[in-house]
């Protein structure tokens, strides 16, 4: 009888670690005026196929025990911002399939906003607030441009509860200079924070399929990518 207490008790203990959240993620697009439709679209259309991608797929699902979960959300001015997919957890294929039919399906919130990357970072403070329990939080924020309205990054760090947040960045290059610098500077914050580039907005895809699979799998800043991902310019 103790036996098999014993074995119930292991079980279900194994279960718990199984079901335990890993990652809260929270994947914050850039929708203000220097955003045309265009290339919103492929934004729209690059998040979900990076999401769907064979390696990102299998870093939720087969990558280290306990589950990811996700939401999305639109920001662009200070009080502009659209929460698209509230936290679904990712427990199977079918799950991912429906954040990606609802993230290549979303309608642009805004377009004629200014830039409030502060504000925009302290809405995702506070949706990771109301999601699961995680191991990890990280607000996955992408841009093409520098704060010109609002408070920016640090004043929303000191003020928001961001303890154990991680800020990782994308930035879309062809906008102003100096917009790496500012993401590395102002924008990437917490545990292990990176910030990842795209060479224009029809490079986005490339750039957030190799950004989720190193946030997914957490990954070392210079951990080797699957061969498949590494699409950046050697040299």
């Amino acid at each position: 009888m103790r036996i098999a207490l014993s074995l119930l008790l292991a079980l279900g203990g194994a279960s718990a670690a199984q079901a335990q959240c890993r990652l809260a993620l929270a994947l914050a697009l850039d929708v203000s005026s220097s955003v045309n439709q265009y290339e919103y679209d492929l934004q729209r259309r690059g998040l979900a196929a990076a999401l769907d991608s064979e390696d990102v797929r299998h870093a939720i699902l087969r990558g280290a025990p306990g589950e990811v979960v996700l939401a999305v959300y639109e920001w662009s001015g200070r009080t502009q911002q659209k929460l698209h997919l509230d936290w679904l957890p990712l427990r199977s294929a079918a799950e991912i399939d429906r954040a990606v039919v609802t993230l290549a399906g979303m309608t642009r919130s805004h377009d004629e906003f200014p830039t409030a990357l502060g504000h925009g970072v302290a809405y995702g403070a506070l949706l990771l607030e109301k999601a699961p329990k995680c191991t990890r939080r990280v607000i996955d924020v992408s841009g093409d441009g520098m704060n010109n309205h609002g408070y920016g990054p640090r004043t929303a760090y000191r003020h928001f509860p961001m303890k154990d947040v991680t800020v990782n960045g994308l930035v879309i290059t062809g906008g102003p200079s100096g917009v790496v610098e500012f993401y590395h500077n102002q924008v990437k914050h917490g545990p292990a924070a990176f910030v990842e580039v795209a060479n224009g907005f029809h490079d986005f895809e490339a750039a957030m399929t190799r950004k989720l699979y190193r946030e997914i799998s957490d990954l070392a800043i210079g951990a080797p990518l699957p061969a498949l991902l590494d699409t950046r310019p050697k040299g």
